[in-house]
């Protein structure tokens, strides 16, 4: 049994679509912009050049505005998103980047090339776009 694969890295099942908010932004405006771009994941915008990325995921809003029975209305990103961002750079082959998803209890995570994030990879990528399955 040959359990040898040709190389794939986050960058070949990743999802182009990179998804940018401001931290200022409502959790009821973030979802609205999830539901347009058709995301599970927004990118929250440095506040200045030192600062670190955030992100907010779905599971953000069930425990900062939903179990705490809030309205998205009053509710800022800033306020329950995860900081600062860990993302896998774009050549990280797919079993690492399984790896360290797992690890750290991600679902989703941004691709990182040459200092930008270049797309979005999730566990589901992992599978459902890895060519080698």
């Amino acid at each position: 049994m040959d359990t040898k694969r040709g190389f794939q890295g986050a960058k070949d099942v990743m999802r182009k679509k990179v998804v940018l908010i401001d931290g200022m932004a409502t959790a009821e405006e973030a979802v609205k912009i999830m539901r347009q771009e058709k995301v599970g994941a927004l990118i929250v915008k440095k506040r200045h050049p030192q600062d670190a990325y955030g992100i907010v995921v779905v599971n953000d809003f069930i425990n900062g505005v939903i179990i705490p029975d809030k309205t998205s209305k009053e509710v800022n990103v800033f306020e329950i998103m995860s900081k600062p961002v860990i993302s896998v750079p774009a050549d990280m082959e797919v079993r690492y980047v399984a790896s360290l998803m797992m690890k750290v209890g991600l679902r989703i995570a941004p691709v990182e090339e040459k200092g930008e994030y270049i797309g979005m990879v999730s566990l589901s990528d992992l599978i459902l776009g890895n060519l080698l399955f």
